[in-house]
């Protein structure tokens, strides 16, 4: 596997300690819920991610799977909502939440919005906890949708 676009570091995703603009990126599911894996440790810094979630589900304006939405939560540092999971838990034929074509199109999102507005990319092995996916398909899909637009940092607590 090749994934040298990757910069891989010890630490929390939530504290990005890189100068410039950041985007903190992680995967949601697209039945509204919230509250388990990442996002405590994106709602323990900032409230506004989650509020701007949820309004956005109860909306349904565009809130669908392979959609993105950013919140900016200080001057320098957005947090990237990507639609990437299919419900919570497995599908009748035991396939896990996560949706790759969701994730991929999510990413490609990010990486416009991070030449768009100069920023590095920051995030944990996305779609790798609840969702159940394995980062031998996830960090392909990094790299093909993130290489030569900006630096990514997977960050492992």
């Amino acid at each position: 596997m090749n994934d040298n676009s990757i910069i891989y570091l010890k630490g929390d995703a939530t504290r990005p300690a890189i100068n410039g603009n950041k985007i903190i990126a992680h995967i949601c599911n697209d039945i509204g819920r919230w509250g388990k894996g990442f996002v405590l440790a994106v709602s323990k810094r900032w409230t506004t991610p989650e509020k701007e979630y949820k309004a956005w589900f109860k909306s349904q304006q565009n809130f669908a799977l392979g959609q993105t939405q950013f919140v900016q939560v200080e001057p320098d540092i957005w947090i990237a909502n990507i639609i990437g999971q299919h419900k919570i838990i497995k599908d009748e034929q035991g396939n896990p939440p996560i949706r790759y074509d969701a994730v991929r199109a999510g990413l490609q999102k990010v990486a416009a919005f991070a030449i768009e507005i100069n920023a590095t990319i920051h995030m944990p092995r996305i779609g790798c906890g609840l969702a159940g996916g394995t980062w031998d398909k996830i960090a392909p899909i990094i790299t093909a949708e993130m290489s030569n637009r900006s630096e990514v940092y997977v960050y492992d607590f």
